[in-house]
């Protein structure tokens, strides 16, 4: 494969070729920015200083959000790289740059994996839910989903340098042996598509499924909510996916019109493709202020952390103990007025006179 990739297009083009794909990567790039960073740290500020209660659901909002506000903290790098259209920074900076932004990608929707499943097991299991999983439980939960992310996006390092293309450093992948590039991409779109969304839609049928059989109405509310945050997440990022597909069928392609064919439609979808990608981690800040803005008036600054309350499952396992305490309470109360009745029957039969 190594032969044949010699005269591929890859050799003289890159994807800062299209002076007009650039531009609109990088317009989109600092609209991002310019609303992801700060609303990705007001949600942070929010639960951090705000929430009256740490609960399950807003930590992990709170992990969501480090994802999402680490992801837009590196946008000013690519926004440069795509004005000047070359790699200015070291190599290193290369490789860590796409490193972290591979790791927050893989983060994000794992995170949304696990909120996934903590909405089934509630939905499940809502009188046990605090007993099968604690604070604890999910804290070490995390910790290892961002081990394995740490991890799963070693390939970015690996694969990733700066070389020269038409008298111009450019940050790209490693793409002299076409297995590389089979390797990089299917291990992403396995990793970071395929596996978390296969997960996250079994979960949702199931949710979706419970509670048009159960009388979980009031819960509909928050589970809209997240249901947005993941079909958001899968319509941004799929366009990505689809483009490195497209390249790993050009990386299989024998030379020919079709190999040419499929290199002029990555290299010149690329840059637009990721940065629609971005817009995933800036979109979650929107739907917050969108789904929370009745608590705006009420609340002030503290909106959204209400809205994370009152989203989370944990307020509404404790009103099905406080329903079911009151409904022990009505028992024992009604048990006591028979009770009284009963003694007072027998008062009256023990005045009335013998006859």
């Amino acid at each position: 494969m190594a032969a044949g990739n010699s005269s591929s297009p890859l050799k003289n083009e890159s994807i800062m070729d299209s002076t007009a794909a650039t531009t609109v990567a990088a317009l989109i790039l600092s609209l991002v920015f310019l609303l992801g960073f700060p609303g990705n740290l007001f949600i942070i500020w929010s639960i951090l200083a705000r929430a009256r209660k740490q609960t399950i659901t807003t930590l992990l909002i709170l992990n969501l959000a480090v994802a999402d506000g680490s992801l837009m903290a590196l946008t000013p790098f690519f926004i440069a790289y795509l004005v000047m259209k070359r790699w200015v920074f070291a190599t290193v900076m290369c490789k860590v740059l796409f490193y972290l932004c591979l790791a927050n990608m893989y983060a994000s929707i794992y995170i949304i994996t696990l909120m996934s499943l903590y909405r089934l097991l509630a939905v499940l299991r809502p009188q046990r839910v605090s007993s099968l999983v604690g604070r604890r439980t999910v804290t070490w939960t995390l910790a290892l989903t961002w081990a394995l992310v740490a991890l799963a996006s070693v390939p970015a390092v690996i694969f990733r340098d700066v070389r020269t293309s038409a008298d111009r450093a450019i940050c790209d992948s490693y793409h002299d042996e076409d297995s590389h590039t089979i390797v990089q991409y299917m291990l992403e779109l396995v990793l970071g598509f395929l596996i978390p969304y296969s997960v996250v839609a079994v979960s949702y049928i199931w949710i979706l499924c419970r509670i048009r059989q159960t009388k979980f109405r009031r819960r509909i509310r928050s589970e809209k909510l997240i249901l947005a945050i993941v079909v958001t997440f899968c319509l941004f990022w799929l366009p990505y996916h689809m483009v490195n597909m497209v390249q790993v069928t050009w990386a299989l392609c024998p030379e020919g019109s079709v190999k040419a064919t499929l290199a002029k439609i990555w290299h010149r979808s690329r840059a637009v493709t990721s940065s629609v990608a971005f817009i995933s981690s800036c979109a979650n800040p929107v739907l917050y202020f969108f789904a929370g803005k009745s608590y705006i008036r009420r609340e002030g600054l503290a909106f959204m952390a209400r809205l994370f309350e009152a989203a989370g499952l944990d307020s509404v396992t404790r009103k099905s103990r406080q329903n079911s305490q009151n409904s022990r309470d009505k028992d024992k109360e009604m048990d006591g007025i028979v009770l009284k009745e009963s003694n007072s029957s027998s008062a009256v039969k023990a005045l009335k006179p013998q006859t």
